[in-house]
């Protein structure tokens, strides 16, 4: 018990005290031109179930929470899968593999905008000298070349994390098994689908469950490439909270939408828990 003291006060004052001080303000008015918090009840929360603005954010939070797990987990599963294989250079492709995981966020972020930069980025210059387009292409600033690029960006971001998870499931499916399914005349379809998947789904699920809860909180990346724009379209839940609180400083808002925020994300933490807990 001693030995944990220190990381549970650090926990409290950091993580705990902070959290239920948000949790408790998203019950008051607390403005730049009212810094003092006026109780308000639930007015906060009625006001977000209101606006139509909120809702377009809570829809989009999912839409891309969903499209980038869903893209992360298949990308990592295919790649573990030929990572898995004995080739020459393995080792020194699964180090290269890991490096996007391994950069800042925010420096994979100014990677990808300039990729998608409509001016001198490198994705319009390919584009022009294989003669597919014309003119640039200014991505950035249409609201589905945005949401596009934001997704790339993080699924190129994540999929070495879960490459490595299911790289390590993998390493446990039985050799005896593949070949048994090989003499019985499956092909690799067949083994993927039959042998290889049920074996690690337990992973695959809690690979999933960690990726959805990874993108519901995602700020940095979408923060430094987009902002929440163009008209919205990349404004997610984590944008909108730092939108609230530090451009329009309404931090009694913001704090009601931090705690959506939360239960948002303690959906796939519960499910994720109860995988956890059930294996035990």
């Amino acid at each position: 018990m001693a030995l944990t003291l220190p990381a549970l006060c650090l926990f409290v004052l950091f993580i705990f005290y902070p959290f239920l001080r948000s949790f408790g303000l998203a019950f008051f008015e607390s403005t730049l031109f009212n810094p003092d918090p006026v109780w308000v009840g639930l007015q906060n929360f009625h006001d977000l179930i209101q606006d139509p603005t909120f809702h377009r954010t809570w829809t989009t939070t999912l839409i891309y929470v969903l499209v980038t797990t869903l893209l992360t987990v298949m990308l990592g599963f295919f790649w573990a899968l030929i990572l898995n294989q004995a080739f020459t250079g393995r080792t020194i492709v699964r180090t290269v593999t890991i490096l996007p995981w391994i950069l800042p966020s925010t420096v994979t972020a100014f990677l990808w905008a300039w990729i998608f930069n409509g001016q001198f980025g490198l994705l319009n210059a390919v584009l022009k000298g294989a003669g597919v387009i014309d003119q640039a292409i200014i991505w950035l600033a249409t609201p589905s070349g945005a949401f596009v690029a934001v997704v790339i960006a993080k699924v190129w971001l994540s999929t070495p994390v879960a490459m490595s998870f299911i790289l390590a499931g993998l390493q446990s499916v039985s050799s005896e098994e593949v070949d048994a399914a090989m003499m019985d005349g499956c092909g690799a379809g067949s083994i993927i689908r039959h042998v290889i998947v049920p074996h690690i789904f337990p992973t695959l699920v809690i690979v999933f469950v960690l990726q959805a809860m990874a993108n519901l909180q995602q700020i940095d990346t979408i923060l430094a490439m987009t902002r929440g724009g163009p008209a919205r379209a990349t404004t997610v839940l984590s944008i909108e909270v730092y939108q609230k609180a530090f451009q329009e400083w309404n931090m009694g808002l913001a704090s009601a939408i931090g705690v959506a925020w939360f239960f948002t994300i303690a959906i796939p933490a519960a499910v994720y828990l109860h995988s956890v807990f059930k294996r035990v």
